[in-house]
């Protein structure tokens, strides 16, 4: 399951760049493709991070990262579907993804805080 999520997380990142990539050059499609790639490959990378944590708390810190980056995905991703006039279907796609994807964070976060409280 882990790296089916870690495969899952890295093609998010990689598709939110190609998505960008399609976008023309210009001040305001910059800077919110920039934090886009920023925030979406945030994502696997710390819950990379999170797999190697040293505890349950551990993995709980790096896993909440994980939730905020994906939160700002989805954000950045309704920007540019808000701002621009195509790739409307890309930006769905996408922000599908990005909502299963903090939902299953969520999920590992609020499983692995039940296992802590029951210790």
């Amino acid at each position: 399951m882990k790296e089916e999520i870690k495969r899952r997380m890295f093609r998010f990142a990689v598709d939110c760049g190609n998505l960008c990539m399609q976008f023309p050059i210009s001040r305001q499609y910059n800077a919110y493709c920039n934090q886009l790639i920023r925030c979406s490959s945030s994502i696997g990378a710390n819950y990379r991070a999170a797999c190697r944590g040293k505890s349950d708390r551990d993995f709980i810190n790096k896993l909440k990262i994980v939730e905020e980056e994906a939160d700002e995905s989805i954000y950045f991703l309704e920007i540019l579907k808000e701002i621009s006039e195509t790739h409307h279907s890309e930006i769905n796609r996408l922000h599908g993804e990005a909502n299963e994807l903090l939902s299953i964070t969520v999920a590992s976060i609020n499983t692995v805080r039940k296992r802590i409280n029951s210790k």
